[in-house]
């Protein structure tokens, strides 16, 4: 991955049309910063972890696809300047507040290396960090780097945000899983930083507990 030498498989030239294959991996990626940064809005807050699932799920998608195929291999020797990175705070403040109390979730980091403990992320962080590195992507491609684009996914996928999702989509199935199950939400394991909020244990399942059941629509 990291030896930038010239691949043509899903363009024809600098600046030229991209392929049908790189068109839909652009679509899938666009599709999902739009529909994140709609959801953050707070507009259906009863739909918002449905939501969020099936986009995430829709990505994994669009990155399979790209783990899948060789590597991609950019035209220029060094990736071209992209200009300055999107500002994610706002869009993390969003989600995290949005997504308050089920924000927080444990995950272990590398389930083929050594045993260790699971490590809590947020949701809200995790989403904001893979949209900031798509958009990375997207500027690329719109202004018609789409080997630089191509590569750019393809890279971050394998090395970052396809792993973040992975994790991201386990979180959520599982929520809906323990609400469609009448299975109560286990408590933080201990030992867990999970910044506290001054909450015990036993107040957070049952809020969580509460927020799903109500946006899925299920009495407790």
């Amino acid at each position: 991955m990291s030896d930038r030498t010239i691949n043509q498989q899903h363009t024809h030239g600098h600046g030229s049309e991209p392929d049908d294959f790189a068109v839909q991996i652009a679509d899938s990626v666009e599709s999902f910063v739009l529909a994140v940064t709609e959801v953050a809005k707070g507009d259906e807050p009863g739909s918002a972890v449905s939501l969020l699932l099936l986009e995430v799920s829709q990505l994994l998608l669009a990155g399979g696809r790209l783990g899948a195929i060789e590597d991609v291999v950019p035209e220029d020797r060094f990736e071209p300047d992209a200009g300055p990175e999107p500002d994610g705070e706002q869009l993390r403040e969003r989600l995290a507040e949005l997504l308050a109390p089920i924000d927080v979730y444990h995950e272990v980091f590398d389930p083929y290396g050594p045993p260790e403990k699971p490590n809590a992320f947020r949701i809200s962080d995790d989403l904001a960090g893979v949209v900031s590195e798509l958009q990375h992507g997207l500027t690329h491609y719109r202004e018609g780097r789409v080997s630089e684009a191509l590569w750019w996914w393809q890279f971050s996928y394998l090395s970052n945000w396809g792993t973040t999702c992975t994790a991201v989509l386990r979180a959520l199935q599982s929520l809906i899983a323990h609400v469609r199950l009448d299975s109560p939400i286990g408590a933080v394991p201990d030992g867990a930083d999970t910044d506290d909020d001054g909450l015990t244990d036993e107040q957070l399942e049952k809020q969580a507990g509460d927020l799903m059941a109500a946006e899925l629509g299920l009495g407790r």
